[in-house]
């Protein structure tokens, strides 16, 4: 997350980077990523990434590197040289990309970054020390909250759009109040979960001795936090439980918020976060709050002090200088996730842009990437998956006809967004100095936190984009049932529209596919087309569902993701029912339009070989170890080569293209299939 510049310029690989004046091209298929010397049918993983692994290490700033990391590290490097140029004067430039560029240029001062030190924290620290009584809290920890968009301390609080009605916004307090990534690494008892908790305190010790605690002190407010954030885990819901929504769905009025917290002041937390008469609230874990009230009532200010001055370090230490940066990243990357390495500075300072000032950075970047040619692709490719979907669910042997005909009616009511939104977000009300880095973020923060505070109480807005156009990435939102791919995710080597349309259909047309399944897995499918939290299965379709869901958990859980750690099948079943119908999707789709076609080998691979291969190679690449041992306890998603493997050992298809035979690796006795 963080770097200081001794750092960069000990790596002759991160300082050899310059910025790109536009994108490399690497096609969707790639003969030389491929080892065939491996059988496809023993490990088709292998045989399609293998040389790529081998290629491609993991970079010393990385935790992981794959086409997905390097696609992204290319657009950021892209970006890099376009925010260079921002931060210049020009006669050309918008005000919405002059402000890009001066927030680029503030990030990039290193010099008066570390001359300012810890002075950006002074004045919250000083509200927190005049803290007299736990009246007093809720108001600023409304502040923090404002200053720090996204903050967890004590808990989450937002805007969301309410499970029974999707065309309305409402406020949503959520768990949070932890340091550390997961409820599980406070309760867990194996060697690996003490020896993290054992490095937590080391770290808490260590930011309060940066705050200017003595070393005695320091070592009595680490055990303190780690006391307090203890007794919250202990009553946050696990991963797996918060994927049933229903678990999430608890409707407050404001007199039944204070009986459930009643040491809490919530009238002064409101105000603070401009508030003040709010009356409706889903609260998403009421155990949690009420295990917070208990803590509340059990502890002095001063402790309460202690955990908002770590929490306040915590947010705002990778914008500090170096000492913060340093630490903040032995703990957070390097001991949880194996980076060797902090990130460059100029890299850093690329995505806090893109976070904060995204749309405006990603219309330029939409202007230079992303043709009208290249979204009508898109768009066709998207229309014929769902044909494929509408088909599937007709012929459907396992659904009943009320099922369907509301599942139909899903499907007709998903919206597509390719690429970028059709109205870019206005940035004209948020203050860039190109002199003042912590300053710029935490006006950027407030910034955000009242944008989405604004959004309670009234109309959804179903234009709205969650992701940047840059990023590599794509998603489905069940509330609003739309499907949401970036311009940044449709690039090469991941859509690209010089190759045929095989690897083209079993790349992006697969995650097309995986992100319409998300409609209709175990999370998904809770909702109907109009986003509302509703229960449309029969009983009997219901059932049918959940024991061909349970033969994909089953499957997955048998996996190993690093020495005695198997994955989760219950945490990652909605990402492996959405790869394995994606991908059945997109070759159905990819079937009937080139129906019509007399397809030929290219390469000496059949055009069936080159759909698989196409859609195993967005997931060539590698882990460091304790980035696995992360993603074990957080991530809902498996390990990329069984995102590969698992899928493929259940279509008859993929056997078929390879002549694989039944009782090898790549072919399953018994296969699972939900759509």
């Amino acid at each position: 997350m963080k770097n200081i510049l001794l750092l960069v310029l000990s790596s002759p690989a991160l300082f050899a980077q310059q910025p790109l004046t536009s994108l490399p091209y690497t096609p969707s298929l790639d003969l030389t990523s491929m080892d065939r010397a491996v059988d496809p049918c023993n490990d088709f993983y292998r045989y399609s990434c293998g040389n790529w692994v081998k290629r491609n290490p993991i970079p010393a700033d990385q935790a992981r590197w794959d086409v997905y990391s390097k696609l992204t590290d290319d657009n950021e490097r892209f970006l890099w040289g376009l925010l260079e140029q921002a931060s210049l004067p020009r006669a050309d430039r918008t005000a919405a990309f002059q402000k890009t560029g001066d927030y680029f240029k503030a990030c990039m001062d290193e010099r008066a970054i570390e001359t300012a030190g810890a002075t950006p924290l002074k004045q919250m620290l000083n509200e927190i020390a005049a803290l007299r009584s736990l009246n007093d809290v809720p108001a600023l920890l409304g502040r923090i909250h404002l200053e720090a968009s996204g903050s967890n301390a004590m808990f989450g609080f937002g805007a969301n759009q309410d499970f029974a009605d999707s065309s309305r916004v409402i406020a949503f307090a959520a768990a949070g109040g932890l340091g550390l990534p997961d409820r599980d690494y406070y309760v867990k008892d194996d060697a690996k979960s003490k020896e993290t908790r054992a490095r937590y305190l080391i770290h808490l010790r260590k930011i309060f001795l940066l705050l200017g605690d003595a070393a005695q002190t320091a070592s009595v407010e680490a055990a303190r936090v780690m006391e307090i954030e203890t007794a919250l885990a202990k009553s946050s819901l696990t991963r797996v439980e918060k994927r049933d929504p229903h678990n999430l769905f608890h409707k407050f009025t404001r007199a039944q918020l204070i009986a459930l917290m009643p040491s809490f002041h919530w009238a002064g937390y409101l105000a603070a976060i401009g508030l003040p008469s709010l009356t409706e609230f889903n609260v998403t874990e009421p155990a949690f709050f009420k295990q917070l009230d208990a803590q509340l009532k059990a502890r002095s200010v001063s402790d309460w002090k202690v955990y908002l001055r770590w929490h306040l370090a915590h947010e705002k230490a990778q914008y500090l200088s170096s000492p913060f940066v340093q630490e903040d990243f032995e703990f957070y990357s390097k001991h949880l996730r194996g980076v060797e390495q902090l990130r460059p500075r100029w890299k850093r300072c690329v995505q806090y842009v893109d976070r904060d000032l995204g749309e405006a950075l990603g219309q330029v970047f939409v202007q230079k990437t992303f043709g009208p040619d290249v979204k009508a692709r898109a768009v066709a490719m998207t229309r014929e998956i769902q044909k494929a979907m509408e088909s599937h669910l007709q012929q459907l042997a396992w659904m009943s006809g009320d099922t369907k005909k509301q599942a139909l009616l899903k499907l007709h009511g998903m919206v597509d967004k390719i690429g970028y939104p059709d109205q870019w977000r206005d940035y004209s009300s948020l203050k860039i100095d190109p002199a003042d880095f912590a300053g710029d973020v935490a006006r950027a923060a407030v910034f955000e936190s009242r944008r989405q505070l604004a959004k309670i109480g009234k109309p959804v807005n179903r234009g709205e984009w969650h992701m940047t156009p840059p990023t590599v990435n794509a998603y489905y939102d069940p509330q609003m049932n739309d499907m949401n791919f970036p311009a940044g995710v449709l690039q090469p080597p991941l859509f690209d529209p010089k190759l045929d349309e095989a690897p083209n259909y079993g790349n992006t047309g697969a995650t097309i596919g995986h992100e319409l399944t998300h409609g209709f897995d175990d999370e998904g499918r809770n909702f109907d087309a109009k986003g509302n939290l509703r229960d449309w299965w029969t009983t009997k379709d219901a059932a049918e569902f959940t024991k061909r869901a349970n033969c994909i958990s089953d499957q997955y859980s048998q996996y190993t993701v690093i020495d005695d750690i198997k994955i989760n099948g219950k945490l990652t079943l909605g990402e492996d029912v959405a790869d394995l119908g994606g991908t059945i999707l997109a070759y159905m789709a990819w079937k009937n339009s080139t129906s019509n076609q007399r397809l030929k080998p290219i390469d000496d691979l059949t055009p069936d070989q080159r759909f698989f291969v196409g859609m195993a190679q967005w997931a060539c690449g590698s882990e460091r170890p304790e980035q696995k041992r992360l993603n074990a306890i957080t991530n809902p998603h498996s390990p990329n080569e069984y995102r590969i493997n698992g899928v493929v050992s259940n279509i008859p298809e993929f056997a078929a293209a390879f002549a694989c035979k039944a009782g090898q690796p790549m072919v399953r006795e018994r296969v699972c299939r939900v759509w």
